[in-house]
């Protein structure tokens, strides 16, 4: 009984990540789009702290939080990755859309200092939003399959059906 209600924890515990994760990357994306549309991406010219530091000057606040929801996003995605890979109850596909995830933010960090050390050009900022799209696909991925995670013998079943229709 113990065991049971410690997976179904697990399980809950899962679901409410994996779908706070995705809709702070969403809100992420957003942000990122205003910081582009705007012109201010450059505003905070250093990476990855702006020239004040922890503590950023009124002039580089939009890039600032930008910044500092992006480091919370990354840092969701891969705790994220990681209790998929230490989950028994999820399937496969699961856990390879989490790895996608994983990487994919390691990409966009890094992708994000190689952006402002270039000074914006176009071809790494199109990069920045397409890989952008594959962490959302993916993070998507791992939130529906969550959802269908159950703690009986009806899993599978619930999988499979998932399975066909991202097909």
């Amino acid at each position: 009984q113990e065991k049971t209600n410690k997976g179904k924890k697990l399980i809950m515990l899962l679901k409410t990540l994996s779908f706070s994760t995705l809709s702070i990357l969403f809100v992420l994306m957003f942000i990122g789009g205003y910081v582009s549309a705007s012109g201010v991406g450059l505003s905070c010219p250093d990476w990855p702290l702006c020239p004040a530091g922890l503590v950023p000057l009124q002039d580089f606040i939009i890039e600032y939080f930008h910044r500092t929801i992006a480091a919370i996003t990354g840092l969701m995605v891969i705790i994220t990755m990681l209790f998929t890979l230490k989950s028994k109850q999820a399937p496969k596909g699961m856990k390879i859309a989490s790895i996608i995830a994983g990487s994919a933010v390691i990409a966009q960090i890094t992708l994000g200092a190689v952006v402002i050390l270039e000074r914006l050009h176009s071809h790494l900022v199109t990069l920045h939003l397409g890989i952008g799209i594959i962490l959302f696909s993916m993070l998507i991925l791992v939130t529906l399959y969550s959802m269908k995670i159950q703690n009986n013998k009806s899993n599978k079943e619930s999988i499979s059906n998932l399975e066909k229709s991202t097909v």
